[in-house]
Parts: C-alpha cells; structure tokens; sequence
C-alpha cells in the first residue's frame, strides 16, 4: 500500500553518508524525491542509470530539487558519498524507513518505488520503480516552489508591534553589551537524552536575563501587550514562559540560524509557539525570518514589536549582512505542555535544561 497523494510526507531522522542524524523535516520548501532502489542488479542499475542521464534535474544550484536514494544494503552505502545539498543517500538496512514510507509489499518485502514530495512536505505522487522515466519528467516540469501553490502563500505567523517599549529595548541590548554573550548550542537527541551541541546550524551569541526585577518587568509586558493577541489569533491560552535570553546575530560571523524546527527533541516537546521580539529593527540588515515551506517571503518586526509562530514550523533567521540584530526569543505553553515538559525532564541533559 502506498501514501496517498496530498497526506503529508512521514518525517524521519536517519544516518547519510554526511551526517549521521540527518533530519526530513528540515528540507521544507523544495521539491523531494525519494527513491526506494532494491538491492544490487538490473533493477537498480536501470534505475541509476536513468539518474545519471538527467543530472540537470537536480543541478540547479539553489537546489530546488532534492534525491533522497534509500539503500536497503549496507555494502553500497558505504561505497556512495552524498552531494549535498541536492543529493543524499539515506542507510535504510533495517528496513524502516521503507516500512514507514509503505514501500513494502504484502508480504513486507522491499517494494521499489518513487515517492515525490512537494514544498510543504506533503506526498505529490508515489510511482513503481518502472516508471522512473516519467516521475523525472514530471519533477522537472514543475515550478519553482515559490511557486507551487498556484497563489501567494503567506506564512501563519502573527505580527504584534508596541510589545516592548525603546527604553527596554535599550536596556536588552545594553545587558548584551556587557555579559557578551555566549555561543548558542542546539539541541539534539543523543543517547536518549536531549543535549545542547555546537555545530554550524546556528552562529549566535546568547545572554540570559537573571535579574529578578528585569525578567518580571518583561514578563509583565508580554502577558499585557502580547498574550492576549495570541488568544485572539490562535485560541491558544499561554500560561508559561520558558526561556529568558537576548540573542545577537553578527554580521561580522554571518550570524544565521538554518532551518529548523523548535519542538522535535523530547526536551522540547512542550514548546507550543515561539516569539522573537526585535530590539533594533532599523540598525541591521539580513537577519528575517523565513518559513520555507511557504514560500521565500520574509518577515520582520518593529523595533519592540513580536513575530509569533508555531513551534512546529520550519523557520531560518536568514544571514546579518550590515550590523547586528538583536533580539528578546522566549518559547510559550500552556498546562497541558507544562506535564509534557514535567514528565520529560529525566530526558533533559542538565547542561541544555531551558531557564524556566
């Protein structure tokens, strides 16, 4: 049995011959196309062969069209290297991501097939292997992602301007000034726990805010200015706050965060919407924030002004070029979250425990 066209694409997380927890849900906002090749022989070789004769599928540079080859065979696996960002090859010896694609047959043996996804992740087509020839006929035809609705698409974010005043903006950016900040890590799954790393995902420096007095002043605003717009849009009733830190983006590193997800680590599960509230709106260039799954549209709030977005939407703060953004990023949930975060907690590495 095979996905149906318009469900959305099963995420994952599985080794490449690059990266060894390479995530699905991160290439949002261009096309996919997953090929479910069986183990060595006339099959397969038809197949990569018909890959090779059409490379300017997948040459674009800006890599709108993505290949995903699934190996059931550890022997080529090894043998492959991916070609990042455009083509990867994906370890899949133990059978599960052709389980969880539907790739296998009634009698749960391998069953090649291609599986093309669309900008926002949702399965446009599956195809048996023989009809390799028309499925990259198809890809090729198909608009730049920007593109594939058919209609501008906006992204589900909230704008909410005047949270902040410019004194406490100020007074956020002065507190940066002097601790300095430090590295930003990201939170990964490693051995069962959630552990905060370093790697070039992100370049950022945070500073927490410690003082009592600063963090309930901020608290207070956020639940007058902001909370009640949040309502209003999402009928979502945020009753906590998690995370008190300004964060720098630098032009003088490019500081950036690639895309990303904010909910996919058991130490983060509770996470229901996420805020940035820019500090210095007009001082930087670069730096917005993006949804690639809908569309390559920007957005930026007023200096003291919040973008409000799900937790579970991809999103990228796109490369400082001129200046530095700074920036007040809390994390919001509600009770329900509250006993998710309470009952992971035995999950949470010490060192990446979030500041309540």
């Amino acid at each position: 049995m095979s996905l149906y066209a318009g469900s959305p694409a099963p995420m994952f997380i599985a080794p490449t011959t690059s990266n060894p927890t390479f995530g699905f849900s991160s290439v949002g906002g261009r096309w996919a196309l997953l090929v479910f090749l069986p183990p060595p022989g006339p099959e397969r070789q038809a197949a990569l062969g018909l890959l090779e004769a059409h490379p300017e599928v997948f040459a674009d540079p800006a890599a709108p069209r993505l290949l995903f080859g699934v190996l059931p065979d550890a022997a080529t696996f090894a043998a492959v290297r991916d070609n990042p960002p455009a083509v990867r090859w994906i370890d899949d010896t133990q059978g599960d991501l052709r389980r969880l694609y539907q790739a296998v047959g009634s009698d749960g043996e391998l069953a090649p097939q291609w599986v093309l996804i669309d900008p926002t992740l949702r399965v446009l087509e599956t195809a048996p292997l023989a009809e390799g020839a028309r499925i990259l006929a198809r890809l090729a035809a198909l608009p730049d992602p920007a593109d594939h609705a058919g209609a501008p698409m906006h992204a589900p974010v909230l704008i909410v301007p005047r949270v902040f005043e410019a004194e406490t903006c100020r007074r956020l950016i002065d507190l940066h000034h002097r601790e300095g900040g430090a590295p930003s890590e990201v939170m990964r799954e490693q051995d069962g726990k959630t552990v905060g790393v370093f790697d070039d995902l992100k370049k950022r420096r945070d500073a927490p805010v410690t003082d009592d007095a600063l963090r309930s002043a901020l608290r207070a605003r956020i639940q007058r200015r902001l909370l009640p717009e949040i309502e209003k849009a999402y009928q979502f009733h945020a009753t906590r706050i998690e995370r008190y830190i300004v964060a720098c983006y630098d032009a003088a590193d490019g500081g950036y965060f690639r895309p990303h997800r904010d909910n996919t680590t058991a130490g983060a599960a509770h996470r229901r919407f996420a805020v940035s509230i820019n500090l210095n709106a007009e001082d930087f260039e670069g730096g917005d924030l993006r949804f690639p799954e809908f569309g390559p549209r920007t957005y930026r709030p007023p200096t003291g002004g919040a973008v409000v977005f799900s937790c579970s939407l991809l999103h990228e703060a796109t490369p400082v070029t001129v200046g530095s953004r700074y920036a007040f990023l809390p994390f919001l949930h509600d009770e329900a979250g509250e006993k998710i975060r309470e009952a992971n907690l035995h999950l949470l590495d010490e060192t990446a425990a979030p500041q309540a």
